[in-house]
């Protein structure tokens, strides 16, 4: 898997410590979106339809340190909107990373280049560089030429540089198994520490319909990607429970409340891809939110999501609870 060991042990640290207060319900990850603004408009992606008022609007780095220590959570994704619109954003970075909060900076890699200088390279730093395939896929999903090759390019520059770096990739519709495995490959090639994968969901917002997987179709694309990684050196940012569940080879409730949003109309309840109203403050979140009523099975919204920000959480805490299966789980291949 492509987690570095010091952010593992400190995660399972955390999750122990959760544990033995006797708490049912924590956050691993905050998804803070201190911005909607962005500079594409990907065919998956709903923020950039917000009407301009909205779309002007920013969390302040005081709120957004607060966010983090209101909620606790070891690790950080700061995505939007395009995160690195944001003035303020090499102090938001900073003072998460001296708090020594995991940050994950997602970017779709385009202001890469002119904005590098206000970082410098830190073991809790990682940019997460959004790539959802080769060239001809990849400019169509975000709706504009060029992108993929200037985010190979800046993918280039964060490994002269010394910094750290994975991809956050979606399976779409109509991709095969063969295709995505040469992606896999490439992404490797280039160096990334790990890939964060998911298939597409259609969520409530999502501008653009015909182009996700349902939950069958989603198994079957990652059993088939997965089979053929069997001999492969590919590093994802997942646990290897939640890999097995992607293949349905394991079969997890939602744990929503496990990755956490902040975002510019307050903590949104139950994710942050499925607004269903806003909280004031963390605890009002995770007191005052009917949990149980979210999940396949339980919400017509949830039926297809097979998302890391609702199911990472609960493959993580069976991995705690059966380590010999998870050390077992790491030592066979995929698929």
């Amino acid at each position: 898997m492509g987690i570095p060991l010091i952010q593992k042990l400190r995660i399972s640290r955390y999750i122990y410590r959760q544990k033995a207060t006797g708490r049912s319900r924590f956050p691993m990850v905050l998804m803070l979106e201190p911005l909607y603004r962005c500079n594409l408009a990907c065919a998956g992606c709903g923020k950039i339809c917000w009407p301009e008022e909205v779309l002007d609007r920013r969390l302040s780095v005081a709120e957004c340190l607060s966010a983090a220590e209101e909620c606790g959570a070891p690790v950080v994704s700061i995505a939007g909107g395009e995160s690195l619109i944001h003035a303020d954003l090499p102090q938001i970075v900073a003072g998460l990373t001296v708090r020594k909060k995991f940050v994950y900076l997602c970017t779709n890699g385009i202001l890469l280049k002119k904005k590098l200088a206000a970082y410098r390279p830190s073991p809790y730093l990682t940019f997460s560089i959004h790539l959802d395939g080769f060239r001809e896929l990849h400019d169509r999903i975000v709706g504009k030429d060029g992108v993929f090759d200037t985010a190979v390019r800046a993918m280039q520059l964060l490994k002269n540089r010394g910094f750290r770096f994975t991809v956050n990739c979606t399976i779409f519709n109509g991709v095969s198994a063969v295709q995505a495995g040469a992606f896999f490959d490439f992404i490797m090639h280039l160096g990334a520490e790990g890939i964060t994968v998911s298939p597409g969901y259609d969520y409530p917002g999502a501008p653009q319909k015909g182009i996700f997987l349902k939950r069958p179709e989603s198994k079957q694309i990652f059993r088939e990607v997965f089979r053929l990684g069997r001999r492969r050196k590919w590093r994802f940012n997942h646990s290897r429970f939640f890999i097995d569940f992607l293949s349905g080879n394991r079969i997890y409730d939602c744990a929503p409340w496990s990755t956490v949003t902040r975002n510019i109309f307050g903590w949104q309840r139950p994710c942050y891809l499925f607004a269903d109203g806003y909280a004031a403050s963390f605890r009002a979140l995770m007191e005052e939110t009917a949990w149980e009523h979210y999940g396949p099975g339980k919400n017509p919204q949830c039926e297809h999501c097979m998302l890391h920000s609702g199911f990472e959480g609960t493959a993580v805490m069976d991995m705690m609870t059966h380590p010999v299966q998870a050390l077992a789980g790491y030592l066979k291949p995929l698929g």
